[in-house]
C-alpha cells in the first residue's frame, strides 16, 4: 500500500482543520467540572480519590472508569493490574507469585495499553505487562471501555491509560516517597518497596520551567506451590475380555496412529460405567484414571524498577513543551522444584486386584487407586527473565487564538527481552503408590511404599539436560499531530482532526540443546549441591512434602555441559552459545481521523453529539527462519486497510440524571508472535505416542468488533451515584487454536526417551464469530446523614454480568473440519462484583475490598488425553484491608493486608455438561497471603 503518498495528502487535510491540544492521539482528556460542581470534590483523603473517579465518569464523553489521584498509591496494591481489580467490569487472575498477571475489560483479554496516551509495548510483543508499572508512579488510570476516533483503535476489550506525574503539575517545590515493607508468608519473606518523587518549577525571564524526576524500586521473593492430578487415560477393567489382549488394570495407549482410541475429544471419552473401546475388534470395557500426579514448588525472586522524568517549559500562557523519559526494569529468577510421579502402571498388582482401587458413584471415572512400581522423576528447573524498556517523548501543545489549539507529539521506544532455561532432571527406580486422585476440595492425596527413596540421593539418577533460550527486541517511531477548534454557541460546538504514523520493529530469537541421561546418582554428580525442599503444600494435603534433586542455581553451567558431552558430544559451551534468528517483522502503521462535537436542545435540556471516523492503513513485512531447516528464510508482505466510525450521544434528562450511548468499531491486529510459523516442538512427555507443538499462522488477518453501549447514570447525592451500563460487541475472525496431527521426522528434539517424530501441532486461526453481551452495575455512596463517629463511612462497588457465546469449528487429527461446536469465551466470567467498605474521617483513613468473579473457561488443553479439553477456572476471590493513620499533614503510617482468607486458585476439566470440580479436578495453587508496614510522606 502506498502509505507515503496518503500521509502527504493528509497532512495537508489536517493542517487546515488544526487547533487542539490533549495529547496527540491519546485518551480524550475529561472535562473538569464547572461552576457549582466544584464543590461535589472537595474532599481529601480516600474519600477525595474515589469521588474524583466517579466524576470523570460523570463528565467524559465516553464510558470511562477511572483511578485517581492517590488512589492507586493507597489501595493495597503494588501495580496497575491489582489496582484495577476494583473497577467496573475489570476481571484480573493469574495470581502467581503473589500478584496478579492478566487483565480482562468485560471479559475480554487484549486491552490497549498506553502510557499518557502513547501506545507502550514489551519486547517482540504488541502490548505491554501492565504488572511492570509500580503504582507508586501512577496519578490516574482510565480505563475506556468505548472509543471515539481520535483514540488509538486496536483493543477490542477497550483502552487502559496510564498517565504519570508532570512538574507543572504542582505548584512548586515537592518531595514525596514511601517505604513498605511487604512480608510474604508462603515464602516467609520480607520484601522492600520504595518510591521517591522530586518535582519542582520555577519562574523564569522565558516562562516557567519544571523538572520532575519519579522512581520506584520493588523486590519480591515469593513461592508458588502447586499440586496437580495428572490427565486422564483409559486402562483396562480388572477382568478385561479375551481377544482385548489385555492385562487387569493395564494403560491402553492410543498408538502413534490412534489404532485404540482418539485421544483429545472436546468431551473427552465416555465416562458412563461399561462404556467400551474396540481394541483388537472386541468391545472392551473401560476405566478413565490419572496418568500422573504432579508438585511444582516454584522459588522466585523479581526485581522491578522504574523511572519517570519529565522536564517542561511554558513560556507563556498559550504553550506548554515537554519532554519525558520513562524506563522499567524487571529481573525475574525462578527454581522449580518439580515431582512427578506416573500412576499408570498395572503390574505388581494386589491378589485382589478388584479392592485395589475404588471410583466414583455412577461413573467410570476412578477416584483412588495403588500402583505397583511406578516410575518417577524430579527436575531441577532453573529459569531467568530480564526486560528493560525505554520511552522518550517530545510533547508541544498550543492554544491558537481563543478557541483553537494544536498538539503534536514523537516517541521513540526500545524494549528487549531475554530469557533462559537450564534443567537436569532425575529419575528413580521404581515405588509403589497409593493414590486419592481427589481427597477433598479437589486435592489429591498419595503416599509411597518407601517415602525415604525421596530425599535419598543416592536414589535418584541423573537424567535428561535441558538448555535452552530465548531473545526478543522490538522498537518503534511514533508522530502524532492534533488540532481542534471550538464554538462556544450554536449546533456545532467543535471539530477534531489528527494524524499518526507509527513504524514498528520487531525481532526473536531462539536457543535450544540439551542431551540425554548420564546414568550416575545424584550424590555422584559431583556439580553443585542437592537441594531438598520442605513443607509443601503448606500442610494442607496429605502428600508428600521434601524431595531431593538437581539445583542448577549451584553449579557451573559449562562444568555440567563438558559432563554431558559424554553421552551428546555436540553441546556447546557459554562462549559457544548464539541465539538463532526465527521471526522478524517491520510494520508501517498511518491513521487519521475527523470528529465533530455538536449540541442542540430537546425538552430544554442538552443532547450531546459526537461522530467521527477513523482510517487505519497497515503495510506489514515479515521474514522467518526455520529452525527445522537450518535457519532458511522466507518472506511475506500483506496490507490492509479500515474505516472506522464511532457514534456517541449523551442526554442529561435533569441535572442530576443522565444518559448516553455508543457505537462504534475497533479492531485487534494479530500478534506478532501469532504470525511466526515457526515449530515448537515438546517431547512425549507422558508416553502417549506423540508430542505437542505450536506455531503461529502468517495468514491471520485482524479480528473486528462492532460494539454498541446504553448507560444510565443517577448522581442522586453529593458524592454519590448509581449507574448501569448495557453493552453488546459482535466480534467477526476471533482467532482459536487448532490442533492437527503431524509427523515431523529428524526434528531438532533431543535425542533421549522422550524424543518422537508425531505431533499434535496446534495453530491460531481465524475460524470463530461470537457475541459478547452484557450488564454493570455500579454504585458509589457516601451518606451524608450520619452520626458523627461514622460520618465519613462509604461504600463503592460494582457487579458485570457476562454472556458470550463463539462458534469454534470442529477438526479432526488430518486438520480437516467436520463440524462446528458452541463456546463461552476464554477468560470470561459469566458474574463479577468488588465491593469496598471506605471510612476517612480525621487522621485514620481505612478500606476492606472483596473481589469475585464465578468460574470461567480459561484455555483449551492440548488434544493429547482422554479428558474434555476445556480447562476451567474455579471461582476467585480477594479480601484485601488497608489502613493509614496520618501522623500529620505529611506524614503517614500504613498497613496492608492481601488474600486475607488465603483463596486458592483452581483448575478441573469441562467441556459442555462434561465435567466438574469433582471427578475431574486438575490443579489447586495457593495463592500468597501478604501483609505490609510503611510510611509514607510529602513535603510542599
Amino acid at each position: 500500500m502506498a502509505i507515503k503518498p496518503i500521509a502527504l495528502g493528509s497532512t495537508s487535510v489536517i493542517a487546515l482543520l488544526l487547533a487542539g491540544t490533549a495529547h496527540a492521539q491519546t485518551a480524550p482528556q475529561p472535562v473538569a467540572p464547572q461552576g457549582d460542581e466544584v464543590a461535589d470534590i472537595v474532599v481529601t483523603g480516600v474519600r477525595a480519590s474515589i469521588v474524583g473517579a466517579l466524576n470523570v465518569r460523570k463528565e467524559s464523553i465516553q464510558i470511562v472508569d477511572s483511578i485517581v489521584s492517590e488512589d492507586v498509591g493507597k489501595l493495597p496494591d503494588n501495580n496497575v493490574v491489582e489496582a484495577l481489580q476494583r473497577v467496573t467490569g475489570i476481571q484480573v487472575t493469574d495470581r502467581a507469585g503473589g500478584e496478579a498477571a492478566t487483565i480482562t475489560i468485560r471479559g475480554l483479554t487484549d486491552p490497549l495499553t498506553t502510557l499518557n496516551g502513547r501506545n507502550i509495548f514489551t519486547a517482540a510483543g504488541t502490548s505491554f505487562a501492565l504488572q511492570d508499572i509500580s503504582a507508586n508512579l501512577v496519578k490516574q488510570v482510565d480505563v475506556y471501555k468505548t472509543r471515539s476516533a481520535d483514540q488509538l483503535e486496536t483493543g477490542l476489550a477497550g483502552q487502559i491509560d496510564v498517565q504519570t506525574r508532570r512538574p507543572l503539575d504542582f505548584d512548586g517545590f515537592t518531595i514525596s516517597g514511601l517505604a513498605r515493607g511487604v512480608y510474604s508468608e508462603l515464602a516467609d519473606k520480607y520484601n522492600p518497596n520504595v518510591a521517591l518523587l522530586v518535582s519542582d518549577r520555577w519562574e523564569t525571564g522565558i516562562g516557567d520551567i519544571g523538572f520532575l524526576v519519579n522512581g520506584s524500586y520493588t523486590r519480591a521473593e515469593f513461592r508458588n506451590q502447586n499440586l496437580q492430578a495428572g490427565a486422564m487415560v483409559p486402562f483396562a477393567t480388572e477382568t478385561p475380555p479375551a481377544g482385548s489382549g489385555l492385562t487387569p488394570l493395564q494403560r491402553i495407549f492410543p498408538g502413534a496412529t490412534n489404532e485404540n482410541w482418539t485421544p483429545g475429544l472436546d468431551a473427552g471419552l465416555p465416562t458412563a460405567p461399561g462404556s467400551t473401546l474396540n481394541i483388537n475388534g472386541v468391545n472392551t470395557p473401560y476405566y478413565l484414571s490419572r496418568d500422573a500426579v504432579i508438585a511444582s514448588d516454584v522459588y522466585g525472586k523479581r526485581d522491578r524498577k522504574a523511572i519517570n522524568a519529565a522536564l517542561q517549559w511554558a513560556p507563556n500562557d498559550s504553550s506548554v513543551y515537554t519532554a519525558e523519559v520513562f524506563y522499567t526494569g524487571f529481573k525475574g529468577e525462578t527454581f522449580n522444584s518439580l515431582h512427578f510421579s506416573f500412576v499408570d502402571w498395572w503390574g505388581n498388582l494386589p491378589t485382589d486386584v478388584a479392592n485395589s482401587f475404588e471410583l466414583f458413584d455412577g461413573t467410570n471415572i476412578i477416584k483412588s487407586r495403588r500402583a505397583g512400581a511406578v516410575a518417577g522423576f524430579n527436575s531441577g528447573d532453573m529459569a531467568t527473565n530480564r526486560t528493560d524498556s525505554y520511552v522518550y517523548a517530545l510533547n508541544a501543545k498550543w492554544n491558537v487564538g481563543e478557541s483553537g489549539k494544536i498538539s503534536a507529539d514523537i516517541a521513540y521506544q526500545d524494549s528487549k527481552n531475554e530469557t533462559s532455561f537450564f534443567a537436569i532432571r532425575t529419575d528413580r527406580g521404581p515405588l509403589d503408590i497409593d493414590v486419592d486422585f481427589n481427597a477433598g476440595g479437589g486435592l489429591p492425596a498419595y503416599s509411597f511404599g518407601n517415602q525415604a527413596v525421596l530425599t535419598d540421593a543416592t536414589k535418584w539418577t541423573v537424567g535428561n539436560l535441558f538448555d535452552s533460550g530465548t531473545k526478543n527486541t522490538g522498537s518503534a517511531l511514533t508522530m502524532m499531530l492534533d488540532g481542534e477548534y471550538k464554538w462556544d454557541e450554536g449546533f456545532l460546538r467543535r471539530i477534531k482532526a489528527g494524524w499518526r504514523y507509527d513504524n514498528r520493529s520487531a525481532d526473536s530469537y531462539v536457543r535450544d540443546q540439551g542431551a540425554g541421561g548420564l546414568g550416575v546418582t545424584l550424590d555422584a554428580f559431583g556439580e553443585g549441591t542437592p537441594f531438598t525442599n520442605e513443607g509443601f503444600f503448606d500442610g494442607r494435603a496429605d502428600i508428600p512434602t521434601s524431595w531431593v534433586l538437581a539445583d542448577p542455581r549451584s553449579m557451573d553451567k559449562d562444568a555440567v555441559r563438558n559432563l554431558y558431552r559424554r553421552v551428546a558430544p555436540g553441546l556447546l559451551l557459554s562462549d559457544q552459545l548464539s541465539f538463532g534468528r526465527v521471526f522478524g517483522i517491520k510494520e508501517s502503521n498511518l491513521a487519521a481521523y475527523v470528529l465533530a462535537d455538536a449540541e442542540v436542545e430537546i425538552f430544554g435540556r442538552p443532547l450531546q453529539l459526537q461522530g467521527g471516523v477513523r482510517y487505519v492503513a497497515i503495510d506489514t513485512d515479515y521474514e522467518y527462519f526455520d529452525r527445522g531447516a537450518n535457519f532458511a528464510r522466507t518472506g511475506v508482505s500483506t496490507g490492509s486497510d479500515d474505516f472506522l466510525p464511532s457514534f456517541t450521544a449523551r442526554y442529561a434528562i435533569t441535572d442530576n440524571l443522565r444518559i448516553r450511548f455508543n457505537y462504534g468499531k475497533t479492531l485487534r491486529r494479530p500478534a506478532f508472535g501469532d504470525l511466526n510459523p515457526n515449530l515448537a516442538l515438546g517431547g512425549d512427555l507422558s508416553r502417549i505416542g506423540f508430542g505437542t507443538g505450536s506455531s503461529g499462522n502468517p495468514n491471520l488477518r485482524a479480528t473486528k468488533s462492532e460494539n454498541m453501549d446504553l448507560a444510565v447514570e443517577w448522581y442522586f447525592e453529593r458524592n454519590s451515584a448509581i449507574y448501569a451500563t448495557a453493552f453488546r460487541r459482535k466480534i467477526e475472525g476471533l482467532v482459536v487454536p487448532l490442533t492437527v496431527r503431524e509427523f515431523i521426522p529428524n526434528n531438532y528434539l533431543p535425542r533421549n526417551e522422550t524424543y518422537t517424530e508425531f505431533f499434535n501441532i496446534t495453530r491460531p486461526a481465524n475460524a470463530s464469530n461470537g457475541t459478547l453481551k452484557g450488564l454493570e452495575l455500579g454504585l458509589t455512596y457516601f451518606p451524608s446523614y450520619l452520626p458523627s463517629v461514622l460520618d465519613g463511612l462509604g461504600f463503592t462497588g460494582s457487579a458485570t454480568i457476562l454472556d458470550s457465546e463463539q462458534t469454534i469449528p470442529v477438526v479432526n487429527n488430518a486438520g480437516e473440519i467436520t463440524g462446528t461446536a458452541k463456546s463461552a469465551f476464554f477468560g470470561v466470567s459469566k458474574l463479577s462484583y468488588n465491593a469496598t467498605l471506605a471510612y476517612d474521617k480525621g487522621p485514620i483513613g481505612a478500606r476492606l475490598s472483596y473481589i469475585w468473579r464465578k468460574g470461567f473457561l480459561n484455555n483449551n488443553e492440548a488434544r493429547a488425553f482422554a479428558n474434555p479439553i476445556g480447562m476451567w477456572r474455579a471461582p476467585e476471590k480477594s479480601l484485601d484491608f488497608q489502613l493509614t493513620l496520618n501522623v500529620n499533614e505529611d506524614i503517614g503510617i500504613t498497613f496492608d493486608a492481601v488474600n486475607i482468607t488465603k483463596a486458592k486458585q483452581q483448575n478441573y476439566y469441562k467441556f459442555g455438561d462434561v465435567g466438574n470440580p469433582t471427578e475431574f479436578n486438575s490443579s489447586t495453587l495457593l495463592i500468597d497471603r501478604t501483609f505490609a508496614l510503611g510510611v509514607r510522606f510529602k513535603f510542599d
